[in-house]
């Protein structure tokens, strides 16, 4: 196997060899995503059992499988490790892989809360390791070129960001997965699940950070029934045939947040896993004082903007159109629309080519979410869970001094 690439200069280099953490929905995303970049190599995984561990190292092409993570984190040929592991354990290894010396590249939310995002992003820096949050959608071309429009003054004073982020997996009462759980997926679910992504994606595009809140939270469907056998998140699989158990819900299926910026402008989104024939919406409007844009993940190559007097625009994404700081977010002529699987791309060339490049996480500025964005998406998690309990206002207490 052939793991030298060649540098424009003639040299080559090895490739920088991965591990992966965890194998069910996001893992293989993560290691497609990697494969596309060419300078990457994914070189072992890690699950729960040595059996199975084997059995999706096969499946996914990967020499080396362990059935503890702890053994990986010891192999001295891995370079970077990703976490693909169910929230309740994202601290804990996390946690372990930094000890270990790996760079590391998160799945969010980043730990359980915002007490141990601190400490994570202080150790992070503390050892000098490379951190990275898979906030993937501000990596969709479209979202890079508004936040370039943004920032050059194209729609003027940003007054107002609304919006929402709507899913229908969770709509019947048949639905179950282990998000549903506090003691595995947290003590919030849609929002920590799908709000984080919307309010990390807002204050990218904005530039502005989310400092207060107000919450109102629901749990639409408060028993709901588990299949007494496996099923798959986003499986097709039908009821028919099934033994179910009832199982009281403690967590959210829908919340809706009223924010404040940083500069006193405002926002409100609504987040729901029950919103029918929604399935992964994830949508904004910014309202400007000249314009406004509008942008939804399901159709990611569309980007609406709004004028008062002039004809609306829908500007479709294409190299030739964007500001120059947004095209390299952009790999396709227009009309070659790219989504999803090329945001996780986008995301994990920039972590990649920082790595490779030799740039320095104290000093260098990055392209992509890190510890210090995880930090800020969990402070602003409590905050609405705190809002959503006292009914009230609450500031969001980001640890500052991990910032510095």
């Amino acid at each position: 196997m052939n793991r030298k690439v060649r540098l424009e200069d003639g040299k080559q280099m090895e490739k920088i060899k991965v591990g992966i953490i965890g194998t069910g929905f996001i893992g293989p995303t993560h290691i497609e995503a990697i494969r596309r970049l060419g300078f990457v190599e994914v070189v072992a995984l890690a699950e729960t059992s040595q059996v199975q561990a084997e059995q999706k190292a096969e499946e996914l092409g990967i020499p080396k499988a362990y059935g503890d993570y702890r053994e990986m984190l010891r192999d001295s040929e891995i370079q970077v490790v990703h976490n693909c592991t169910p929230n309740h354990v994202h601290f804990a290894i996390n946690k372990e892989i930094i000890l270990a010396g790996k760079h590391v590249v998160s799945e969010k939310p980043l730990a359980m809360n915002s007490e141990q995002s601190a400490e994570l992003l202080e150790l992070a820096k503390k050892q000098g390791v490379v951190h990275g949050v898979n906030f993937n959608y501000r990596q969709h071309a479209s979202v890079q070129n508004l936040r370039a429009k943004i920032a050059n003054g194209d729609l003027g004073k940003v007054n107002l960001v609304h919006g929402s982020y709507l899913q229908d997996w969770l709509l019947y009462e048949t639905d179950f997965n282990w998000r549903l759980a506090p003691e595995v997926g947290g003590k919030s679910r849609a929002v920590a699940d799908i709000g984080s992504h919307w309010c990390d994606t807002v204050q990218f595009v904005t530039g502005k950070k989310i400092v207060e809140v107000f919450a109102d939270l629901a749990t639409v469907i408060p028993v709901r029934k588990k299949a007494k056998g496996n099923v798959a998140t986003f499986s097709s699989q039908t009821a028919e045939d099934v033994e179910y158990e009832d199982v009281p819900i403690n967590t959210e299926d829908y919340a809706s947040v009223l924010v404040r910026f940083e500069d006193g402008s405002r926002g409100v989104f609504t987040v729901s896993q029950v919103s029918a024939g929604r399935k992964n919406r994830l949508s904004f409007e910014i309202d400007g004082s000249k314009s406004s844009a509008y942008w939804n993940q399901e159709e990611p190559e569309k980007l609406w903007m709004g004028h008062r007097d002039k004809p609306n625009e829908i500007l479709l994404a294409d190299p030739a159109l964007f500001a120059p700081e947004a095209r390299s977010a952009i790999h396709h002529p227009g009309g070659h629309n790219e989504g999803w699987p090329d945001a996780l791309k986008n995301m994990m060339l920039n972590y990649y080519s920082f790595i490779r490049d030799r740039k320095d996480p104290l000093k260098d500025q990055s392209n992509f979410a890190t510890f210090e964005d995880g930090h800020i998406s969990m402070a602003i998690t409590d905050a609405i869970l705190e809002s959503h309990e006292q009914q009230k206002w609450v500031k969001v207490q980001v640890k500052k001094e991990v910032l510095v």
